[in-house]
């Protein structure tokens, strides 16, 4: 195999700050002892670095692991922590130049007076290069009219909206149950929730009625890829629906298929080359990114799906230019980040 590209950008790695962890586990310990105590490369730097050497040269976009903060705090506190979280992702990326090139600003999305100030201060005054959001907000679709402040200001800005999914195992995968088995709320529930969280800002004219908005998905555009003729024939049975029943119309000017090709996915699947080979054929070269989701979802603290996903890339069928875009170039572009 020949040697992968010089300099990788992960556009998608995880941290928790380590005065956050503190503050976060006096919010709600169970969280802290539960999801983050046990991965140490999240928020112990040293752990970091020794894993990323192993990748060198290999730079990262900072974005805070879970839990999403609406989920564990009332708005006020929510408002607290995305700002602790913010000012300490900040001070990493200040402190540690040749690591971070960047972060993605946490919003306190059950609190939206709050989450546009935050997302005006991180981008202005923290020199942030996006924001970051979960899907669904305390069960609530990223369509609803509360969240299009939050659209039309990044919009304006000309910075990527990141989107994580999230479904935790007390959402049952049948009704007769509590709650999920076997890791199947995040192994399949994830991407499920990347691709219905695409599908209702397609649907609902969001992607038409703000057309200078990007977004990041997750794991490389969760189940969109695979199902691209799928949605384009159910796009049609949904017309004709709504002919029928004299429904008004999608609010589309274009194939509902043109606007899911807008977003932008990252490589997070963990390896297999065949996988990113068919993102790479729907989303194209200049709208995917090199990103492994460090360290979650590691059994190695990060350094599996590096490792993967790198092997993944170098063996796709594509040219060094496309495997540049994905690296880093792509990344530059949509964060517009200094060369």
């Amino acid at each position: 195999m020949k040697p992968p590209y010089q300099l990788k950008i992960d556009c998608y790695a995880h941290v928790v700050p380590p005065r956050y962890k503190d503050f976060l586990h006096k919010v709600n310990p169970a969280e802290v002892d539960t999801k983050i105590a046990g991965t140490p490369s999240l928020y112990d730097m040293d752990i970091r670095f020794r894993i990323m050497d192993q990748y060198e040269p290999l730079r990262q976009v900072l974005t805070l692991a879970w839990p999403p903060i609406e989920d564990v705090a009332d708005p006020a506190r929510a408002a607290e922590l995305a700002e602790r979280a913010n000012d300490e992702m900040a001070e990493l990326v200040n402190r540690y130049p040749d690591r971070f090139v960047t972060a993605i600003a946490i919003l306190p999305m059950n609190n939206m007076e709050a989450a546009l100030k935050e997302a005006e201060r991180a981008i202005k005054h923290l020199r942030f290069r996006g924001v970051y959001v979960h899907s669904p907000v305390n069960d609530k679709p990223l369509d609803r009219p509360e969240f299009l402040p939050l659209y039309e200001m990044m919009a304006g800005y000309d910075l990527p909206i990141f989107i994580h999914p999230m479904r935790m195992a007390d959402h049952p995968d049948y009704r007769t149950e509590k709650e999920s088995r076997y890791l199947i709320n995040s192994t399949f529930g994830w991407p499920y929730e990347t691709t219905a969280a695409m599908t209702r800002l397609v649907f609902s004219g969001i992607m038409e009625k703000y057309p200078n908005l990007k977004i990041v998905t997750h794991h490389l555009g969760g189940l969109v890829p695979f199902y691209e003729e799928r949605i384009i024939e159910f796009a049609h049975v949904l017309e004709r629906s709504l002919a029928r029943q004299n429904k008004e119309p999608l609010p589309l000017t274009r194939p509902a298929i043109d606007y899911y090709k807008k977003f932008y996915a990252d490589t997070a699947i963990y390896g297999n080359p065949a996988g990113l080979m068919c993102g790479y054929s729907f989303f194209g070269a200049d709208h995917m990114m090199f990103g492994a989701d460090f360290p979650l979802g590691d059994t190695e603290g990060g350094g599996r799906n590096l490792r993967k996903t790198i092997n993944a890339i170098e063996q796709m069928d594509i040219t060094d230019e496309s495997r540049r875009k994905i690296y880093e170039d792509n990344a530059r572009k949509l964060m517009r980040l200094p060369t």
